[in-house]
């Protein structure tokens, strides 16, 4: 028996980007405890790549995003969903509005990644981050890692580039290529004095499969934290249902 509760659906909110989206619920699949078809959660994907750039509306307002995404999210919440995901960074700048005029309860991919690192206090120093230029423009890790207490550390305009061009070669469907220009940005990070980089953008786990060893080893990914998130909401509602009976 599923140890989740009947009639729970997952909504995704994706597309933004599409291999990142497809790489999510793989990770989803792959940390759900299950034997069977039957154990996983049931799932709705709203993927449209069509929805324009979040990183040029979020630094230039060249673009509007929005209206695309509240779109998307009320087609998953006319689909039953009870709880969604927006495994995209740089969106999370919309989040607040999301749910306010979406009505959908959504599970916020930063706060998971400080309350993972507030855990690890003991063990974590200096953290890096490294994502698309709107997400570190918005500040939404740095305000609320700074809120807890953390050293952050931000790439130096050389490292960006590297970070840009393995963000761009996943999205032309070369993570290869993107794998050596995220090992420069890891190994400029490292050598700054960030033991942890936190990989805030969900192109750059893409990319990191292809990093030696030694280098995966120092990242954090918030889209596992995501993923995990999901399963322990849904495993608590299924407890939860249990008691009640």
């Amino acid at each position: 028996m599923s140890v989740f509760r009947p009639g729970h659906l997952v909504g995704i909110l994706g597309g933004m980007g599409p291999a990142a989206t497809a790489e999510f619920y793989a990770k989803l699949i792959g940390r759900t405890p299950a034997t069977r078809d039957q154990d996983h959660l049931r799932v709705a994907i709203w993927a449209d790549p069509t929805v324009p750039d979040r990183v040029g509306a979020v630094l230039d307002g060249s673009c509007d995003p929005y209206p695309a995404m509240l779109a998307g999210a009320r087609q998953l919440r006319t689909l039953g969903t009870t709880l969604a995901v927006l495994p995209c960074h740089t969106a999370h700048a919309f989040l607040p509005d999301l749910v306010k005029d979406s009505g959908l309860r959504f599970l916020d991919m930063v706060a998971e990644t400080v309350a993972e690192l507030e855990r690890r206090a003991g063990a974590v120093g200096r953290v890096g981050l490294l994502g698309t230029r709107g997400t570190l423009s918005t500040g939404l890790y740095q305000d609320r890692l700074r809120g807890a207490r953390f050293d952050v550390a931000l790439p130096t305009e050389p490292t960006q580039v590297q970070v840009d061009f393995a963000i761009l070669k996943v999205k032309q469907g070369d993570p290869k290529a993107a794998g050596r220009h995220l090992d420069d940005a890891v190994g400029a990070m490292i050598g700054n004095g960030s033991p942890l980089v936190v990989l805030a953008c969900t192109e750059l786990p893409l990319a990191a499969d292809h990093l030696p060893e030694g280098r995966q080893a120092a990242l954090l990914d918030p889209t596992d934290l995501l993923a995990d998130a999901i399963i322990r909401e849904c495993r608590v509602g299924a407890e939860t249902s249990r008691e009640a009976e």
